[in-house]
């Protein structure tokens, strides 16, 4: 999975919001349980905002180049439906490098 080590090259920061109790959330709160020590690993000078907050709707945040950001739903996700969407936002910042260039 070499989009994990892309991260910090095509984006500038991600955010999670979550709430800490939601079922709409759960998946989110798997998914940091599964994959956030991996992918800070990484990517260990990059800036993974996690942000919990009671009855907010969870969502994924990419900041890229330039403040550009693009915020995605992860309402009633699974763990690996959120892997996914992540990758996608990753790839979308490797687009986004290229039309610049």
């Amino acid at each position: 999975m070499a989009w994990r080590h892309a991260i910090s090259k095509n984006l500038r920061e991600i955010r999670i919001h979550l709430c800490q109790s939601s079922k709409s959330s759960r998946g989110v709160r798997d998914f940091l349980e599964k994959h956030y020590v991996e992918l800070k690993q990484q990517n260990p000078t990059f800036p993974f905002l996690v942000r919990e907050c009671s009855g907010i709707e969870p969502k994924l945040y990419g900041r890229y180049e330039y403040g550009m950001e693009k915020c995605v739903s992860l309402s009633d996700m699974t763990s690996d439906e959120i892997l996914k969407t992540l990758e996608l936002l990753v790839s979308k910042g490797e687009q986004k490098e290229k039309a610049v260039s």
